[in-house]
């Protein structure tokens, strides 16, 4: 679970008005951007489901059948200030039409307690907004909401639907604003004693690194998560006067996937900033691997999309760092569900608390 991802420095927009939702419909093109009212297509008789995605800065919701195939997408701009409402629009959006929508999942970037559906903790969110959300929800639809938080949705939506399907026992990082985790034993989610496995991102890497949010210090999510490798970026420009002639350094507002995509143009300096981020988070995955022995571990997150640039140096410190038969039983891959990730998995966790 990603606890880290709660403290997320991402900018965050109002949405306030219907037309303001982006729908985004499956063709066998490429999707296609339909601003304005949903129109009403053709879907299966059989049961549907919804999934949102609260991780700012876009709320992202996902209509899917049974199978976990997505059948419409539609996003807007999150609005904390009118979250509910915001949710219930993009819900009410992808029902048009439809009276087989069975349940909805909600994958919530901050904590969760499902025994309660509360969202216990999600910074910046008012609590009574937190205490509310569910039965909002609930009373609104007349659906069956699950709240969930937001990387175990998505490592759900891997293990059935991405990249983890066929394996039995599953371990999901999600590298992005901050890195979360989570577990899969025998099918399920498992939380641990008080809900929060997985914390991956505070393993800690360098003893003598800089304080994490957490309160401990040196953690993976402190050299590894997309602000610190723009941090860990801007420190080494300003020291170093060789890097300067990195493309970078002529961007003062550069973010990560500028460093993923000057590096996939061959830029030396980016190249190496994203090398030695896969060396730490392989460091992190070799301990999972000595930790769990689990067969399969899928990577995802923002930080991904830089693809074979950073996952095999990943995989590569991982083997150098790991207790070889644990490394030689575990298939290190990238997730498949993109963006997708979480949406898919909230809405298959609801299809499956049925």
């Amino acid at each position: 679970m990603s606890a880290s991802r709660m403290h997320s420095t991402r900018r965050f927009f109002g949405l306030t008005a219907p037309d303001s939702l982006i729908i985004l419909r499956e063709t066998e093109s490429p999707r296609q951007l339909v601003k304005g009212p949903k129109m009403t297509n053709s879907v299966s008789s059989e049961q549907n489901f919804i999934g949102v995605d609260l991780c700012e800065p876009t709320s992202r919701a996902v209509l899917v059948d049974v199978s976990g195939t997505i059948l419409d997408v539609c996003e807007a701009p999150l609005d904390r200030e009118k979250l509910a409402e915001q949710v219930i629009q993009m819900i009410t959006s992808l029902r048009a039409g439809l009276a087989n929508v069975t349940a909805v999942g909600v994958a919530i970037p901050g904590l969760v307690n499902r025994f309660t559906d509360r969202v216990v903790a999600w910074t910046g969110l008012p609590a009574k907004v937190r205490e509310d959300l569910h039965s909002e929800l609930t009373q609104a639809t007349g659906l069956r909401i699950e709240l969930e938080n937001d990387a175990n949705a998505a490592a759900y939506g891997e293990y059935k639907v991405g990249a983890g399907r066929g394996s039995r026992n599953m371990f999901y990082m999600s590298i992005g604003q901050g890195i979360g985790g989570a577990i899969i034993f025998d099918g399920k989610l498992w939380a641990g004693a008080s809900g929060l496995a997985g914390e991956v991102g505070h393993i800690t890497i360098d003893t003598e690194g800089i304080e994490c949010i957490c309160g401990n210090t040196g953690c993976l999510e402190t050299v590894a998560s997309a602000p610190n490798i723009v941090r860990r970026a801007r420190e080494r420009l300003d020291r170093d006067s060789t890097s300067s002639l990195s493309r970078l350094a002529l961007n003062e507002e550069f973010t990560a996937d500028d460093v993923a995509h000057e590096a996939r143009n061959d830029d030396d300096f980016s190249l190496m900033m994203i090398e030695r981020t896969g060396k730490y988070i392989g460091t992190g995955v070799a301990s999972v691997i000595n930790l769990l022995n689990i067969e399969c571990i899928v990577l995802g997150g923002g930080v991904m999309d830089a693809g074979e640039l950073i996952l095999n140096p990943i995989i590569n410190e991982a083997k150098r760092r790991a207790f070889q038969p644990c490394f030689e039983a575990t298939k290190i891959v990238a997730g498949t569900l993109g963006k997708d990730a979480s949406a898919v998995g909230a809405a298959l966790l609801a299809r499956d608390a049925g």
